[in-house]
C-alpha cells in the first residue's frame, strides 16, 4: 500500500509539472483545458495500469506491464476518436499532451518498478 501511494503522488507531481510545462506551448485558454483533461484522464489511466503492475507482483511484472502498455494505447486511441470532439477539445494539445503526459508516467513506472525489486 506504501509504494501505490508513493507511485500515485509523484504521479500527480509529475503530470502537474509536465502540464505545467506544456502550458508554455499551448497557450489559449482552450489548449489549457485540454491539458486540464488530459492531465486527469492520464492520471486514472496511469493509476488503473500502477494498480495492474503492482497486484502482478514480481512473477508476472513483465506480462503486467505489456497488458498496462496495451490499455494505455486504447485509452489514447479512444480519446483521439471520440472523446476529443465529443469533449470539444482543441485536438492538438489534447493529443501531444496526453501521449507526453503517459509517456513520462511510464518513465516513472519503470522507475518504479526497479526501486521496489
Amino acid at each position: 500500500m506504501k509504494s501505490a501511494a508513493r507511485s500515485a503522488l509523484l504521479l500527480v507531481a509529475l503530470i502537474g509539472i509536465t502540464g505545467w510545462l506544456l502550458s508554455f506551448w499551448f497557450r489559449s485558454d482552450a489548449d489549457r483545458h485540454a491539458l486540464l483533461v488530459s492531465g486527469f484522464l492520464a492520471a486514472i489511466v496511469q493509476l488503473a495500469a500502477f494498480g495492474l503492475v503492482h497486484t502482478a507482483g514480481r512473477r508476472d511484472a513483465l506480462a503486467a506491464w505489456g497488458l498496462g502498455t496495451i490499455f494505455r494505447g486504447t485509452v489514447l486511441a479512444l480519446y483521439g476518436f471520440f472523446l476529443v470532439k465529443m469533449l470539444a477539445l482543441p485536438r492538438t494539445a489534447a493529443l501531444v499532451s496526453f501521449a507526453v503526459f503517459l509517456f513520462v508516467s511510464m518513465l516513472l513506472e519503470s522507475l518504479m518498478m526497479a526501486y521496489d525489486a
